[in-house]
C-alpha cells in the first residue's frame, strides 16, 4: 500500500489521558491542546471547507457496494447468521447495512456512527467472517482491533465472543490493570482476534509475547480519541508492523483532523459512510442545561442522585468523583465511584453492580465516556461541565442508545454559562434552559429529584465462595500423607530391633 508522509505536527493531540488504562500511560505524548483553527494542508492541496474541527473524508474512488436490508443478504458464514437469530439481532442498523457488504468483500471503511449505532458488530462481523476457518500461530494473531480504554476493550470482547465461538476463534483482551502474564499466556495458546489498548499490546510486543506481521485485518474503534489521549505514536507505531496490504476499518462517533493523519495514511480508497452528523442529535435523546448557584450545586445533585433509577454522574476529576460518592452513600444513595484510579477488578466490579442495579448511581470521571453500556439508562448528569464538545457527545451517548430514550442534564453556574453556550454550539445542540434549585418542581420533573432518605449506606462487595473440600476427599489425604511419613520411621524401628 502507497504511504504517504505527513506532518506529524498536524495532528498533535490536546492533554489528556489521565484516566487511560494502566499500561498505555507510560507512552502516552502529550501535548498542548490546538486551536480550532484551519488545518495546513500539509502538502496534500486544497481541500473543500469542513465543520470546524472536522477534516473533509476522502472521496471513494471505487464505488461501494450498495446496503443490505437484512442479514441474510450478506455473504457471512451460516453460523454468523444463526447466531445473530440466537441474540435476537434481527435487522441491521444502518451503519452495519451500509458498510457490511464493503468489508466483508475486503474493502476499508471509514465510519461514523453515534455510540450506540451498531458500530461494534459492523465491524466485528466482518473481521469475524473473513477470518474464520483460519487457525493462528502462537504469538501471532491474524485480527487486531485497538480501542483507547479498558472498558470500551471489554464491551467489545463481550459483543463479540459468542459469534467468535460459534465460528471456532479464539480472542484475547490485552489491556493495562491486568495480569500482563496472563494475556501473554492467551497469545502463546493462540489468538486469532486481539482486542487491546495501544500501550498494553506494546508492552508485550516489546517482550516478545506478540507479533503483528500476520494482522490482515485491523479495526480502530473510537480512533479519535486514541488520538486526544495522546495514543497517535503508539497507534502508527503498531499500524506500521502489520501486513502492508492487509485490510483496515476506521470506526468513531466522531471524525475530526485528529485522525486524518490515520486516514490518509493507512485507509486506501475507502468506503466512507456516515450515519448521521458528529453532533451527535439524537432525535430520542433531551438536553437540558440547568443553571443553578454554586451554593446550591451540591444538594441538587444529591436530589437528583436519589431519583428512581439509574443515573451516571460525569464531575472532572478523581478527588471530585471520591468525595461526591462518600457524600452521597452517607445520605443514603447507593453510589460507587469509576475513575482511573481505581484497579480494573475494583472498575469491572463496580459496572457490573450498575448493571444488575445493586448500585443505582454511578459517579464517573471521563473514563466511563465511552465503552460502557448499558440498557434502560435514561439520565446522564453533567455534574462538572465538559470542556470539549466531543467530551459531551460522549458522556451524552451512555444514554438513549439503539432507539431507546433518555436525557443528558448539564449543571452550570453563572460563570461557566458562557462556555456552555460555545460548547453547545460546537455540538450542534440547542438544549432546554431552566434556572433551578434544590427542592424546585422543576427540577423533579425534569430529573426525578427527590430527597435522600438521609440514612447513610455501604455499598457490600459480593462474597466469592471457596468450594469446600468434601470429608471423602479430606479422608482420601490423609492416608497418603501418613504413608509419606511411614518410611521415615521404619528404619528407625527396624535398628533398634
Amino acid at each position: 500500500m502507497n504511504r504517504t508522509r505527513t506532518n506529524d505536527r498536524s495532528t498533535r493531540a490536546r492533554q489528556g489521558g489521565a484516566d487511560a488504562g494502566k499500561g498505555s500511560s507510560r507512552f502516552t505524548t502529550r501535548a498542548p491542546h490546538r486551536s480550532g483553527g484551519p488545518a495546513r494542508s500539509g502538502g496534500f492541496g486544497r481541500r473543500p471547507a469542513a465543520v470546524r474541527g472536522e477534516f473533509a473524508p476522502p472521496k471513494t474512488i471505487t464505488p461501494a457496494l450498495p446496503a443490505v436490508e437484512a442479514f441474510a443478504d450478506l455473504a457471512m458464514p451460516a453460523q454468523l447468521l444463526a447466531e445473530l437469530g440466537k441474540q435476537g439481532v434481527t435487522v441491521p442498523f444502518p451503519i452495519q447495512a451500509a458498510t457490511l457488504p464493503n468489508s466483508l468483500a475486503g474493502r476499508d471503511v471509514l465510519g461514523r456512527g453515534r455510540t450506540g449505532s451498531g458500530k461494534t458488530l459492523a465491524f466485528g462481523l466482518a473481521l469475524l467472517a473473513r477470518t474464520a476457518g483460519r487457525r493462528a500461530e502462537p504469538r501471532q494473531p491474524l485480527g487486531l482491533i485497538l480501542v483507547p480504554t479498558r472498558e470500551l476493550a471489554q464491551q467489545v470482547t463481550d459483543a463479540l465472543t459468542p459469534y467468535a465461538r460459534c465460528v471456532g476463534l479464539r480472542l484475547a483482551t490485552v489491556v493495562g490493570g491486568m495480569s500482563i502474564g496472563r494475556q501473554a499466556g492467551a497469545l502463546r495458546g493462540g489468538a486469532e482476534v486481539v482486542v487491546a489498548t495501544p500501550g498494553r499490546l506494546k508492552d508485550l510486543i516489546d517482550r516478545g509475547d506478540c507479533r503483528l506481521n500476520h494482522v490482515d485485518i485491523t479495526v480502530l474503534d473510537e480512533a479519535d480519541q486514541m488520538a486526544d489521549m495522546g495514543f497517535m505514536p503508539q497507534v502508527t507505531a503498531l499500524l506500521d508492523q502489520v501486513r502492508p496490504k492487509g485490510q483496515r476499518m476506521l470506526f468513531s462517533a466522531t471524525l475530526d483532523r485528529n485522525v486524518d493523519l490515520l486516514v490518509r495514511r493507512y485507509l486506501t480508497d475507502p468506503v466512507v459512510h456516515s450515519v448521521d452528523p458528529s453532533a451527535g442529535a439524537v432525535t430520542t435523546m433531551e438536553h437540558h442545561v440547568l443553571h443553578v448557584h454554586g451554593a446550591d450545586k451540591h444538594a441538587a445533585t444529591t436530589e437528583i442522585a436519589a431519583r428512581d433509577g439509574r443515573v451516571i454522574m460525569f464531575l472532572d476529576t478523581k478527588h471530585a468523583v471520591d468525595r461526591l460518592t462518600q457524600d452521597l452513600l452517607n445520605s443514603g444513595v447507593r453510589a460507587a465511584a469509576l475513575h482511573g484510579g481505581k484497579s480494573q477488578p475494583q472498575r469491572t466490579r463496580t459496572l457490573a453492580q450498575f448493571k444488575t442495579g445493586h448500585v443505582t448511581v454511578l459517579v464517573a470521571t471521563n473514563v466511563a465516556a465511552r465503552g460502557i453500556h448499558v440498557d434502560n439508562l435514561d439520565l446522564v448528569v453533567n455534574v462538572d461541565p465538559p470542556t470539549d464538545h466531543k467530551d459531551y457527545l460522549h458522556r451524552g451517548g451512555r444514554t438513549a442508545r439503539a432507539g431507546e430514550s433518555g436525557s443528558v442534564v448539564t449543571l452550570v453556574t453563572p460563570n461557566q454559562r458562557r462556555g456552555m453556550v460555545r460548547l453547545m454550539s460546537d455540538a450542534g445542540i440547542r438544549p432546554q434552559t431552566t434556572q433551578v434549585r434544590s427542592g424546585d418542581e422543576a427540577l423533579s420533573r425534569i430529573t426525578g429529584a427527590q430527597a435522600p432518605s438521609g440514612i447513610p449506606v455501604v455499598i457490600t462487595v459480593p462474597v466469592v465462595e471457596r468450594p469446600k473440600r468434601s470429608a471423602t476427599s479430606r479422608g482420601r489425604r490423609r492416608p497418603s500423607s501418613a504413608t509419606r511419613r511411614t518410611p521415615a520411621r521404619r528404619p528407625a524401628l527396624d535398628t533398634v530391633a
